[in-house]
């Protein structure tokens, strides 16, 4: 346990940025997995609004470094392949 006020503040900060880092990568990956389920399901409109969430989610996940700014174009594109895809 840390003893110092600068090593206490240290600990809360970080507990306070892994929640948030894990609520960004979370929301990434529900949007991602439920975009897949709906064009595997063949319902291309609800996932073509869909996508824009999706979208931001990664948007703001490369932003904040949860996940890599090539990663999260990565999996925008095959985002947009796999709808092409289907439809």
């Amino acid at each position: 346990m840390p003893i110092t006020k600068s090593a206490k503040k240290a600990l809360r900060q970080s507990f306070t940025r892994k929640a948030r880092n894990l609520r960004r990568k979370n929301n990434y990956k529900n949007n991602l997995k439920e975009f897949k389920n709906l064009t595997s399901a063949g319902k291309n409109d609800e996932a073509k609004k869909l996508l824009s969430k999706v979208y931001k989610a990664l948007d703001k996940a490369a932003k904040t470094n949860v996940i890599a700014k090539n990663k999260a174009a990565r999996l925008k594109s095959s985002a947009t392949k796999l709808l092409q895809k289907t439809a």
